[in-house]
């Protein structure tokens, strides 16, 4: 497992209580998934490094967590090595990488999408600017860690980090506002073209409550969706998924592993916001939760073809709420080195954290800890996750208090954090 996060810890648990694993390793990982697998280090954004680590350890399958290595080539580096990996090649990760190439994309396969403008020149911008808005959609074309942005019905917000973004040398993506409820539907894709959707499921962008405050790489999340019409996630393979994945064949980069469609459900349907080219965090950590089926032999499958061959998924009749515990000064620059308590035990799954010498766990990033409720229902798995958040201490640390509380009312929200 490549990474350091709640979303590799969500995993490594996962694989962890799998029959069919013999011998698991993270690298870099993190002090909660040190208790589940060895840890070994490595440079993620390294390709060779990654591959070097990996043939050493004489890995069957390597399974890449985060964006930055997959984007790099992980996994074509990998692969040339003989080894099994969970992830696209470089070329198909740009459906991440850049999001002028995703809208490329969509437009050639027929997919619904917002109206786009990409502006690499400070002297077009308020031509383009006045082609959209209000609200203004600004997006970082690059990786940005889901806070590269703004959506604001204020001009000059839209402006200034239009232009901080230009002065830097990074290209803008200018996009027309997608109204309605936003999901996320993870799906499995092998080189094949054999498509596997997990449980939909939503997140909180937006530091505060009731969507206050500056994007994040998320707050929190939930599954399933109590709201969503049962045709939802059929409908969004064959219209939305499929077509992607078709297109992508069609250019010579085969995609292979986790697609993650960003939805908006407007009242002309599903349209698509992003796509990403991983598992999302925090989503994972609420899919995994309510996930049945064992899932290294999903993953290997994944990894090698062999989807099609795969029984159908098994899932929890329950519902799964993520509560994120962030650090003092997130999503800005985060205090780190705070002594976390109470975090032992089920539940817990570590992203920004080191074991000190002394055997203290302290904060070392940003996003701290993904704290997992789950229940009958999503009012039980929301109590149960507030009830174990509060349990956890960290000076200054900060969560969201309405992780999923419109969805308890049949309500679907409207998180506009894009």
């Amino acid at each position: 497992m490549i990474g350091a996060g709640a979303r590799e810890h969500a995993l490594v648990l996962a694989l962890a209580d799998d029959l069919a694993v013999t011998a698991l390793a993270c690298a870099p990982g993190n002090a909660g998934t040190a208790a589940l697998a060895e840890q070994l280090a490595v440079d993620v954004t390294d390709p060779n490094a990654i591959t070097k680590l990996a043939s050493s350890w004489s890995a069957d399958l390597v399974v890449v967590g985060p964006e930055l290595p997959l984007v790099a080539g992980a996994a074509d580096a990998v692969r040339a090595a003989g080894i099994a990996c969970f992830g696209p090649s470089a070329g198909a990760a740009r459906i991440e990488g850049s999001k002028a190439f995703a809208k490329d994309v969509l437009t050639a396969a027929g997919v619904p999408t917002a109206r786009s403008e990409l502006v690499d020149n400070p002297g077009r911008l308020d031509a383009a600017l006045n082609h959209f808005g209000p609200p203004w959609v600004v997006k970082d074309d690059r990786l940005a860690a889901g806070k590269g942005v703004v959506v604001t019905d204020d001009l000059e917000v839209a402006r200034v980090h239009a232009l901080t973004l230009l002065d830097g040398g990074h290209p803008v993506l200018l996009e027309s506002y997608l109204d309605g409820p936003e999901i996320s539907l993870f799906c499995l894709v092998d080189a094949n073209a054999t498509v596997v959707p997990l449980l939909a499921a939503q997140d909180f962008k937006r530091v505060g409550d009731g969507d206050a405050g500056p994007n994040t790489g998320g707050m929190g999340a939930y599954a399933p969706l109590p709201w969503a019409p049962e045709s939802l996630t059929a409908d969004v393979v064959r219209q939305i998924v499929v077509p992607v994945v078709a297109e992508l064949a069609r250019r010579g980069v085969p995609f292979t592993g986790l697609l993650y469609a960003g939805l908006a459900l407007t009242t002309a349907g599903p349209q698509v916001i992003e796509f990403n080219c991983r598992f999302g965090d925090p989503e994972t950590q609420v899919v995994l939760a309510l996930l049945r089926t064992p899932p290294a032999g999903l993953l290997m499958a994944t990894a090698t073809g062999a989807l099609a061959q795969q029984p159908p998924l098994q899932w929890d009749s329950g519902a799964a709420v993520v509560v994120v515990l962030a650090a003092e000064g997130y999503p800005g620059t985060p205090r780190i080195g705070d002594v976390i308590t109470g975090a032992e035990g089920p539940g817990i799954l570590h992203a920004g954290t080191r074991r000190r010498d002394d055997g203290a766990v302290v904060s070392a990033g940003g996003r701290v800890l993904s704290v997992v409720g789950t229940g009958a229902d999503l009012a039980a798995a929301r109590v149960h996750a507030y009830q174990r958040v509060q349990q956890v201490h960290l000076p200054g640390g900060h969560y969201r208090s309405d992780i999923g509380l419109p969805a308890t009312r049949r309500e679907n929200g409207r998180f506009a954090g894009r």
